[in-house]
């Protein structure tokens, strides 16, 4: 299924990631309206051994089939299909403490963890303030 943002855009694509390193989403359950807040990487580190030595690079992440880290909602897509869910691209973000700082916005101000209409049970964060200015 597809990612959406702003959807005048409609359809999120590769080709439209630039230099962000991830982003902050929304994925709705369309059949109870429930709704999940995350963020996710557009890569991940990954390790190989050369010539005895580990070499670090950085692939492409699971973000095109993602469904979030909700267990209750990952086994809801199983049972409903993907079909029934929408996924938006709330924030796109050039650092990892953007991406914290959004995501713990959009769960406080839309009191994601004391409603019963989104599957969110907790959240964690740690963000320097010198972190969000170098952007």
């Amino acid at each position: 299924m597809t990612w959406y943002y702003e959807h005048a855009l409609g359809e999120f694509e590769e080709s439209h990631i630039g230099d962000n390193v991830g982003f902050v989403y929304c994925i709705t359950n369309n059949i109870t309206g429930q709704k999940y807040i995350g963020k996710k990487l557009f890569t991940k580190s990954k390790t190989k051994q050369v010539k005895g030595k580990k070499k670090k690079s950085r692939v492409s992440s699971d973000w095109m089939d993602y469904y979030g880290s909700s267990e209750v909602l990952k086994e809801e897509v199983k049972q409903n299909g993907p079909e029934n869910y929408t996924r938006e691209i709330l924030h796109l973000c050039k650092t990892r403490s953007w991406m914290s700082y959004h995501e713990t916005y959009e769960i406080f101000s839309r009191h994601a963890l004391l409603s019963e209409h989104y599957y969110n049970g907790w959240v964690s964060c740690r963000i320097r303030k010198d972190h969000l200015k170098k952007t």
